[in-house]
């Protein structure tokens, strides 16, 4: 069962998730973005996942730097990340939308579709079921794919002047290169929501590129 694509476009606010490997530079993005988007009128809203609630925070913790975090099996990681993700949904991204805020979020269900699903090896089906319980009806307008060779991606954390890698950005070569290959293959299914923009452009021009595809649906 492939994911469903609805739409919150039923609400008057914009729902916009950024996804991509350890080290794409999602976090910059969004950044960048919130001053401009704040200019054209709409109020903005920044969420992270895991985490963005007082209980997906603990639950953050746990999954990237909790002491007993690599004694953690495949499905006890997913349901971790669903959990904190049904509790961001109902917290923060619905009423959100319901207010007409802009939300962006660095990670959504696309993520644990590909983390987990795809480099973990959990079946497909276990994994859409629990995402679908997670979000309800709550699906992204745009979601974009900041695309970087596993390679890039790792030098990158290597290189970064502080905080050391997390669990997840401790995984090996092989399991990025998963990551990355799980991405190009969803935007492939769901073109209507995905853009994949080549992450080792410099800042500036993706910040253009993702502005372009958001400005259409700012204007709706």
């Amino acid at each position: 069962m492939k994911p469903t694509e609805s739409t919150s476009r039923r609400f008057p606010g914009l729902f916009v998730t950024f996804e991509g490997s350890e080290g794409s530079g999602k976090t910059t993005q969004i950044e960048r973005l919130v001053s401009r988007i704040e200019a054209a009128g709409p109020e903005v809203e920044v969420t992270r996942e895991p985490g963005g609630t007082e209980i997906g925070e603990e639950i953050r913790h746990l999954l990237k730097h909790g002491s007993i975090g690599k004694e953690m099996c495949p499905e006890t990681e997913l349901l971790l990340f669903a959990a904190s993700r049904a509790q961001l949904v109902r917290e923060v991204i619905l009423p959100c939308l319901e207010a007409g805020k802009v939300i962006l979020c660095d990670r959504f269900l696309d993520s644990t579709t590909v983390y987990q699903g795809v480099a973990r090896r959990i079946s497909a089906d276990p994994v859409n079921t629990i995402n679908r319980f997670a979000i309800g009806d709550i699906m992204p307008d745009l979601t974009v794919v900041l695309d970087v060779p596993a390679e890039v991606g790792l030098s990158r954390i290597r290189h970064r002047a502080s905080d050391l890698p997390d669990r997840m950005e401790q995984e090996n070569i092989g399991f990025y290169h998963k990551v990355r290959e799980g991405y190009l293959v969803l935007a492939k299914s769901f073109p209507d929501r995905f853009v994949v923009v080549d992450g080792t452009l410099p800042t500036e021009e993706i910040e253009e590129i993702i502005w372009d595809a958001i400005c259409p649906l700012l204007n709706k």
